[in-house]
C-alpha cells in the first residue's frame, strides 16, 4: 500500500470470492489493519479530505475540554492484556467466513438484467449540470444505476460489461471502447472510482458525486 499519511480510505475487492473490504482511518492505523489481514500487496489507498483532530475513534466528533483540549470522557485506560492474541500465515484469513460469523450477509451482485428493470422502473433524472458535464443525461442516467447498485444491493462496484448490458441505451447507445473512454472522463472528474480486480475493471459513484444533487 502506498505510503500516505493523514485520514486516508483503503478499499479491497475481489469478485472472485466476493469479498470487499474498505477501511478508513489516521493512515497508521489503517496500514496495520491491512497488515494484519495481509493484504499489503492488493488494494488500493487514497487520502480524504477529513480533519482527524475532530474526529474519534469511532469517526464522530468528540465533546472537547475547553480546559485540556481533550476529550471530557476518553473512557477506561486499556488494558493489553485483554486484546487476544491471534497470529496466522499471510494471506489465510478467510474474510467472507469471518463476516459472516458475525453476522454480516454477503451482498448479492445483482445482474445486468436486475439492474436494466429497476432501472426502467425510475422516472427520467434531470440533466446533470456543471462545467464538466459532456453528456448531461448519459451522467444523470449512469447516476441513477449506480445508486441502485449501491443503496438496493449493497454493492460498491459493477463491471464496464454489466453497465454496458443494463444501460447501454441510457448512455447515449455507448459500449465497448466508447464506454470505457466515457467512464474513464467520470473517474478523472472524480465523479466515479475505479476498482482493478483480476481481469475485470469496475466502476462505482464516488460518495460526493452520488449525494450531491444535479
Amino acid at each position: 500500500m502506498q505510503e500516505l499519511s493523514g485520514y486516508i480510505r483503503y478499499r479491497f475487492r475481489s469478485d472472485d470470492d466476493d469479498i470487499d473490504v474498505l477501511l478508513e482511518g489516521e493512515a497508521d492505523w489503517v496500514r496495520g489493519i491491512v497488515s494484519e489481514l495481509g493484504l499489503n500487496k492488493v488494494g488500493w489507498a487514497m487520502p480524504m479530505a477529513v480533519d482527524s483532530t475532530s474526529l474519534t475513534t469511532s469517526g464522530f466528533a468528540s465533546e472537547v475540554s475547553e480546559e485540556s483540549g481533550k476529550p471530557r470522557d476518553m473512557g477506561p485506560e486499556p488494558d493489553p492484556s485483554r486484546i487476544p492474541i491471534v497470529r496466522r500465515p499471510i494471506g489465510e484469513l478467510d474474510l467472507a467466513s469471518k463476516l459472516v460469523e458475525i453476522g454480516l450477509e454477503q451482498p448479492v451482485r445483482p445482474s445486468a438484467d436486475e439492474l436494466r428493470e429497476q432501472l426502467q422502473e425510475i422516472e427520467e433524472p434531470h440533466p446533470a449540470q456543471g462545467p464538466m458535464v459532456k453528456d448531461p443525461m448519459a451522467e444523470s442516467w449512469l447516476k441513477e444505476l449506480l445508486r441502485i447498485v449501491v443503496r438496493t444491493h449493497g454493492v460498491t462496484a459493477i463491471t464496464t460489461e454489466t453497465i454496458a448490458l443494463a444501460a447501454s441505451d441510457f448512455l447515449g447507445d455507448r459500449e465497448g471502447l466508447e464506454l470505457e473512454l466515457f467512464l474513464e472522463g467520470m473517474f478523472r472528474a472524480g465523479k466515479i472510482v475505479k476498482v482493478h480486480g483480476g481481469s475485470n475493471t469496475g466502476w462505482g459513484p464516488s460518495p460526493a458525486w452520488l449525494a450531491s444533487g444535479l
